[in-house]
């Protein structure tokens, strides 16, 4: 009896089942649950039902095509091999392909990537710029082949003619055009001089339509500084490009009219505007007219001497006697103030004192007023000051006590 170690029996069954035809390519349809996204790219996902579960490892490679985004809870259907990982010795399902299960991959990623966006508010309407009304020059970014760049540039040359037209020309479908065509934003934005881009593509399937649908190309619309249009498919077909844009038209026809006016309809607008401001014009001089006729039937002007020397002089002499009569009525009342305030102080005036006989009796320089007759020497100078003239006397005598009227002080 042969023994095994348990690295040959893993490898013998791990043979047993890569021969096995039922599993070299089979679907598997389950609930996912322990979903990983590895920094490699790598995906690690457990795929279960009621009753079981088997480990699922996509690898990078794989991975980017799918495009959705996988999640725990989400129904799917699995293509791929299963194989034995020989070093813990379990079975997995190596997935190559990975589906939403009940609705398609194209529709689900389109679902999740313009909920993220409009979270983000790629979609906000504040974020939307004016298109201008008469682009000089217009920028395209899409197929130089297709029938769309065609039919914009025969509408744009036909509804205005001489337009600046510069072709950006980018493969619309396939893997390498989702790049492409933000690159293409991304370009027209550098050159300068484009007051205009239109992106977009004839109709197709959803796969055909797809590069408008990628996240690149959605956030290089939003970047752009210059007004974008888009301009994707026929008038039923809606992409996340559609969102973003500042205008969606409905096919690329549709953009070309929107970016530039008909030549005709501009010249049928500009010659009302010029017969609107001519009817303007004759409407505000009739009315000065009629202002400056109204002004020389005033009577300033038809008699103006009368203006002046009539009631205008009436006026002025009116003025002068009001006005003379407030100032003598002002002076009067100022006179009489002036009386009564020269009274009060006649009456604390020194001199009406002295006009009732009294004196003031003061040194010979007159430096010194004599109150009491301690303050003085028998045989010094003093000088009288009286209500007429002065005196200059000797004291010969002093009394300290003096009497008036029987009174003694």
């Amino acid at each position: 009896m042969r023994i095994l170690t348990v690295h040959e029996l893993t490898k013998h069954i791990k043979t047993l089942v890569e021969k096995d035809h039922l599993l070299v390519n089979v679907w598997v349809k389950g609930e996912i649950s322990n979903f990983k996204a590895h920094s490699s790219g790598h995906l690690y996902f457990t795929l279960k039902d009621d009753l079981s579960c088997v480990k699922v490892v996509m690898f990078r490679s794989k991975s980017r095509l799918v495009p959705f985004q996988p999640k725990n809870g989400m129904a799917v259907t699995v293509r791929g091999y299963v194989s034995v990982f020989e070093r813990d010795g379990t079975y997995q399902l190596y997935a190559e392909g990975l589906e939403p299960d009940g609705t398609g991959a194209l529709y689900l990623a389109f679902e999740q990537l313009k909920k993220r966006l409009e979270q983000e508010g790629l979609f906000d309407r504040r974020h939307k710029k004016s298109l201008p009304l008469l682009p000089r020059r217009i920028g395209i970014v899409t197929s130089p082949t297709g029938a769309a760049i065609r039919d914009m540039l025969q509408i744009i040359g036909r509804r205005w003619p001489g337009r600046e037209i510069m072709l950006v020309p980018v493969p619309v479908q396939g893997e390498a055009a989702p790049q492409a065509v933000a690159g293409g934003i991304k370009l027209l934005n550098q050159v300068g001089g484009v007051d205009l881009i239109i992106t977009g593509r004839g109709g197709g399937a959803l796969e055909e339509l797809w590069t408008f649908n990628t996240e690149i190309v959605a956030r290089s619309i939003f970047h752009s500084k210059i007004p974008v249009i888009s301009a994707v498919g026929h008038e039923t077909d809606t992409t996340i490009a559609d969102f973003v844009a500042d205008v969606r038209a409905a096919t690329p026809s549709a953009a070309a009219e929107i970016a530039v006016p008909d030549r005709k309809d501009m010249a049928r607008y500009i010659r009302t505007l010029k017969t609107r401001l001519a009817r303007a014009v004759d409407e505000k001089l009739a009315a000065s007219k009629r202002r400056i006729e109204s002004c020389l039937l005033n009577r300033v002007f038809t008699s103006p001497l009368n203006a002046i020397c009539g009631v205008g002089q009436q006026s002025l002499d009116q003025l002068e006697s009001r006005l003379r009569q407030a100032m003598y009525g002002t002076l009067e009342r100022a006179g009489s103030h002036f009386a009564v305030l020269a009274g009060r102080l006649n009456t604390l005036s020194p001199l009406a004192t002295l006009s009732r006989g009294y004196c003031i009796c003061a040194t010979l320089d007159r430096n010194r007023v004599i109150s009491d007759t301690a303050s003085v020497e028998i045989g010094e100078q003093l000088s009288l000051l009286l209500h007429q003239g002065r005196l200059e006397v000797v004291v010969e005598k002093k009394e300290c006590d003096i009497s008036i009227n029987g009174n003694r002080f």
